[in-house]
């Protein structure tokens, strides 16, 4: 089962992102995990992989995820045999697919309006803290407020608690994110990932978000989720042009 953005993206635009259904792996990964580094058989990781290829252009780009502010940038000269250690991807090129996995942690994707340039984005707290969507922006040469956003499964705001250094470190980054903390008891806040991540895109221009509707800790059915399970699979959000 795949999720299909609702956005206004261009016609040229292929996005896409997995639930935990439709794959070969056993419990705890059942069953469309696509992780290799979360202690699933690799050849049935690949075989998941090789399932998800059929609804894609070209093998897609993956990364070594890492709560950084990283971004790679695809292009002619990249090394597609080379894992980089990074949090997001960019790329003007075609039927390139580029990757995000994610179990909790909101995965982005961003189009510029003509369908030119694309990024995927893993938007953990430390990596939207310390400026990953800030840094994926830049590469885009397109005006902002012609970049179009799509917020994929991540964390509800009811279910992810956090300690008051996380709320701490984002409101000292803007005022506006205090908006998304919820005090439950001392020290301890229900934060809004989506929250904090619509409030970034706004403050560089990028008006146009969707998505931001699903909870990947209560749709158990659905979705992996690590905050939920702990050892568990991983889903991927992904976007070509």
């Amino acid at each position: 089962m795949m999720i299909t953005p609702t956005w206004q993206a261009a016609s040229n635009i292929g996005a896409l992102s997995t639930t935990r259904i439709g794959g070969l792996s056993s419990a705890p990964y059942a069953s469309f995990n696509l992780g290799l580094h979360v202690g699933d058989d690799e050849q049935t990781v690949l075989a998941n992989r090789e399932r998800l290829a059929t609804h894609l252009p070209a093998k897609p780009i993956w990364l070594n995820q890492v709560h950084s502010s990283d971004v790679v940038i695809v292009d002619e000269a990249f090394d597609k045999a080379h894992l980089s250690d990074a949090d997001a991807l960019y790329t003007r090129l075609a039927l390139q697919p580029l990757a995000i996995m994610t179990a909790d942690c909101l995965p982005i994707l961003l189009s510029s309006g003509c369908g030119q340039e694309i990024a995927a984005i893993h938007g953990g707290w430390r990596g939207l803290n310390s400026g990953i969507i800030a840094n994926t922006l830049a590469q885009f040469t397109t005006p902002l407020d012609k970049v179009i956003a799509w917020l994929g499964p991540a964390i509800g705001a009811d279910k992810f608690e956090v300690g008051a250094e996380v709320k701490s470190a984002f409101c000292q980054q803007s005022a506006e994110h205090l908006h998304a903390f919820q005090a439950i008891e001392s020290g301890k806040y229900l934060a809004d990932i989506y929250m904090i991540a619509r409030s970034q895109l706004k403050q560089f221009g990028v008006t146009h978000i969707s998505g931001g509707e699903y909870c990947t800790v209560t749709q158990q059915e659905q979705f992996f989720s690590y905050r939920r399970d702990g050892r568990t699979g991983r889903m991927a959000t992904l976007i070509w042009r």
